[in-house]
């Protein structure tokens, strides 16, 4: 009976068989791990060493950075937004794609696969395929969208010089605006206007909103539309949302700017607020919902039906109340329908969503969904921002986050935007920037978790600190108003709370 623990020896030929394939899977896998290292051992040195350097330097540089990022958080924010250095960089990630792919390919050849068996050649030619392929793919990928990235800043930073702050604060002019059908890349009338008054150390902001019907306004001192305006913009049918329009008509009032309807538009809100603006942002609203797509839609509070378009066209319906995650269709239209509603419902309503993105959008939402958001922002928003306020900008927007949101809108019952008192409209502002103006003390004795200066939230007395009534008062006090019409509490005659408030988030 033949003994059943009985196995055949392999033959010399079988085991140095073996050997082969063992030493190719390790040139393989040593590739795979350090690339160079295969070349070192059984190939042309030179290239090896030259291949190991490289990434032993590579290594080192990136966990500098990586080291030195986390005491300056700003180095990767001025790492990445310099143009030139993301297209190195996109270069370097291409090449080491190529390099790294021919590498595999020569740690294959040096594995001798003619001396292979053809099942031991088929096996190693094709975890030899898949790893340069897999290796290579990501690189080229990742340089991919190093390149999105960098379309990206260049679309969306247009500016070139960094302005100061002024009397401590950054104003930000965000226009909303149509494209006009392709004929020029942002529309000619702004949809909605409002600034972004941003406090230079603590990021506490307030939000003004001014009236795209506003009429009879003065323009900013000495600017060539206060020239041409002087007693303010008294033209028939001249509204605030239609100074850019004429600004492209009589261009060569601002010969010397690229966009003359923003630069007049610039004038308009500088002589409305009495406010240096230091910036402009302006957002194509047919691409926005791009964006709120691309980081997953928002959550808002809808306190009534608010209607998606109008009765005549195919598609209308209604977005029903309650609090609800909208996407980016559904997001425009609730910043934007004024059927049933009113300008200043829908001012409100803008200021929410824009309170409901800041607050709810993190960085990990970006980062997920990075190519999708980069895209969409890239070709809906330009800005006068450049690159090398982008860290000062991104810390302060991370302070605002733990802060209240200030409002306060140029509408009635406060002013008559038909015939506005620039004297009025100016002394409100001033007020309503003081208040969100922290004093010294509050800066230094009010420190967050991350150094950023809170908000008060109480007074000494425990009084409230706001106009901002409670969510009850709120509703009760809707109805004797008149209707609500959208998501902000308040009342088309008593007024919008997030039109002017304290703590829009509340209000909202």
């Amino acid at each position: 009976m033949a003994d059943q623990n009985y196995r055949p020896q392999r033959t010399a030929a079988e085991r140095a068989s073996r050997v082969r394939f063992r030493r190719a899977m390790a040139l393989l896998l040593i590739t795979l791990l350090l690339p160079g290292s295969a070349q070192l051992v059984a190939g042309n040195r030179r290239v090896g060493r030259i291949a190991i350097w490289t990434v032993i330097g590579l290594a080192v540089t990136a966990g500098l950075i990586f080291g030195i990022s986390l005491l300056w958080h700003g180095l990767i924010f001025q790492l990445g937004t310099r143009p030139w250095l993301l297209g190195l960089f996109r270069i370097v990630l291409i090449a080491g794609a190529v390099a790294w792919a021919g590498l595999f390919i020569d740690a294959w050849r040096l594995g001798r696969p003619l001396e292979l068996d053809l099942k031991q050649r088929r096996i190693v030619v094709a975890i030899n395929g898949a790893l340069a392929f897999s290796v290579a793919a990501t690189l080229i990928f990742g340089a991919h969208l190093v390149g999105v990235h960098k379309s990206m800043v260049e679309a969306i930073f247009a500016g070139a010089e960094a302005a100061e702050a002024h009397n401590g604060r950054f104003n930000i002019l965000l226009a909303g605006a149509d494209s006009d059908g392709g004929k020029t890349r942002w529309g000619l009338r702004p949809d909605s206007l409002t600034v972004a008054s941003i406090d230079a150390v603590t990021g506490r902001t307030v939000l003004i909103g001014l009236p795209r019907n506003m009429q009879n306004f003065n323009f900013d001192d000495g600017s060539p539309m206060d020239k041409e305006f002087p007693r303010g913009f008294d033209c028939d049918g001249c509204y605030l949302n239609g100074v850019s329009t004429w600004a492209g008509e009589h261009k060569e009032l601002y010969k010397d700017e690229k966009d003359p309807g923003m630069a007049a538009t610039v004038d308009a809100v500088e002589g409305i607020t009495d406010l240096q603006m230091s910036y402009y942002a302006i957002v194509d609203l047919n691409g926005f919902e791009e964006i709120v797509d691309a980081i997953g839609g928002v959550t808002l509070k809808v306190r009534q039906p608010i209607p998606v378009g109008i009765p005549t066209d195919s598609f209308y319906t209604h977005i029903e109340p309650g609090t609800k995650k909208l996407d980016g269709w559904e997001t425009l239209w609730y910043a934007r329908a004024r059927h049933d509603s009113d300008d200043y419902s829908r001012m409100a309503r803008q200021k929410c969503v824009l309170n409901a993105i800041l607050q709810q959008t993190s960085p990990a939402d970006v980062v997920r969904h990075y190519q999708d958001v980069a895209k969409a922002t890239g070709s809906t928003i330009t800005t006068s921002v450049p690159p090398s306020e982008i860290e000062r900008f991104s810390a302060l927007a991370f302070k605002a986050k733990s802060q209240k949101i200030s409002t306060l809108s140029l509408v009635p019952p406060l002013v008559n935007t038909s015939d506005p008192d620039m004297s009025d409209i100016h002394a409100e502002v001033r007020k309503a920037v003081k208040k969100a103006t922290p004093k010294k003390e509050e800066i230094f004795e009010s420190p967050g978790t991350d150094g950023e200066t809170k908000a008060p939230t109480q007074k000494a007395d425990g009084k409230t600190d706001g106009k901002t009534k409670s969510a009850g008062d709120a509703e009760a006090g809707s109805d004797k108003g008149g209707p609500v019409t959208g998501g902000s509490l308040g009342s088309r005659n008593k007024g919008y709370q997030a039109n002017e408030t304290d703590d829009l988030a509340s209000a909202c």
